[in-house]
């Protein structure tokens, strides 16, 4: 480890889910005595443990984790919200440490963190009635369809399987005749310095965890926590992979085992974007998980 210095670094640790982020993580802010900010939006929410993969505190292994669970499902979260907040505690934690480790998974949230993100005006409620009617005339996959053709990188960085984030992209799209992903400002400077680390994975071993992850939800009692939200349903939080399909399997849709093979189908699908947009991004530097010793040169060759 290097000596006591006065260089300030953000080590960001992204890659799809499953991937061993919070391992890792975990990892390099014991060896370097640091804290972890988490950036993943489906593990914000207190009540979303099981189906979200919200690690526990054996997982955690006594590093102090922000922004793991500190909201309710019924809190309205977003990447603007988020980025004010935690760039608040970041700038208060850097007083005491040289380096912080951000636990990504959600692309859009981490973007806005580093750079920012610029003030949206109000949406008008005329134009978010016309979205929402889009959705409920048209269905999911139609506007899935109008947003990948619209902002494909903010396709590529939500969970499109929620709606709401959906609906979201396209009403400040036909309100402002931009972008949301645009809106961020990449092409700002940095707030503070960073390294974004990728972890690699072979897309079928990556795949299998996800299955294997899935089967091991089950077993924990995803179907009881899930049973036990369904009243809240129609909540934002809950329009997400894991919850969504057990929702339709306890409104008859389909069968138990149907609904299984659809989170797992759907957490794929999700991996898959993820991987697309961090491909993306030109400042990743992507190692394999258990390379935690050529990360720690990495981040020792930085300060």
């Amino acid at each position: 480890m290097t000596s006591p210095t006065s260089t300030k670094l953000l080590v960001i640790v992204d890659g799809p889910t499953a991937s061993g982020k919070t391992k890792v993580g975990v990892d390099l802010a014991k060896y370097y005595k640091s804290e972890v900010i988490s950036a993943d939006s489906r593990q914000f929410y207190k009540e979303l443990k099981i189906g979200t993969a919200r690690p526990d505190s054996e997982e955690l292994e006594g590093v102090s984790h922000h922004f793991l669970g500190h909201a309710s499902i019924h809190d309205e979260i977003n990447a603007g919200k988020f980025e004010k907040e935690a760039a608040a505690v970041i700038d208060q934690l850097f007083k005491k440490h040289n380096i912080l480790f951000v636990v990504g998974g959600s692309g859009f949230y981490i973007d806005a963190l580093l750079f920012g993100i610029d003030d949206i005006p109000p949406i008008l409620p005329e134009v978010r009635e016309k979205m929402i009617h889009e959705y409920e005339k048209r269905g999911l996959e139609h506007i899935q369809g109008l947003l990948k053709a619209l902002d494909p990188k903010l396709y590529e960085s939500i969970d499109i399987q929620n709606p709401k984030r959906i609906i979201r992209g396209l009403e400040v799209n036909y309100q402002t005749g931009k972008k949301l992903s645009d809106l961020q400002l990449n092409n700002k400077k940095a707030k503070w310095p960073y390294l974004r680390i990728g972890l690699e994975w072979d897309r079928e071993e990556l795949y299998a965890r996800i299955n294997q992850r899935v089967d091991l939800m089950m077993e924990n009692g995803l179907k009881n926590e899930a049973l036990g939200l369904k009243k809240h349903k129609d909540l934002n939080a809950l329009r997400t992979v894991g919850y969504s399909e057990l929702f339709c399997h306890f409104d008859g849709d389909y069968d138990l085992e149907k609904a299984v093979d659809l989170i797992k189908q759907n957490t794929r699908r999700y991996a898959k974007r993820q991987l697309t947009w961090l491909r993306n991004q030109t400042d990743t530097i992507w190692l394999l998980p258990t390379a935690l010793s050529e990360m720690k040169t990495l981040i020792d060759n930085k300060l």
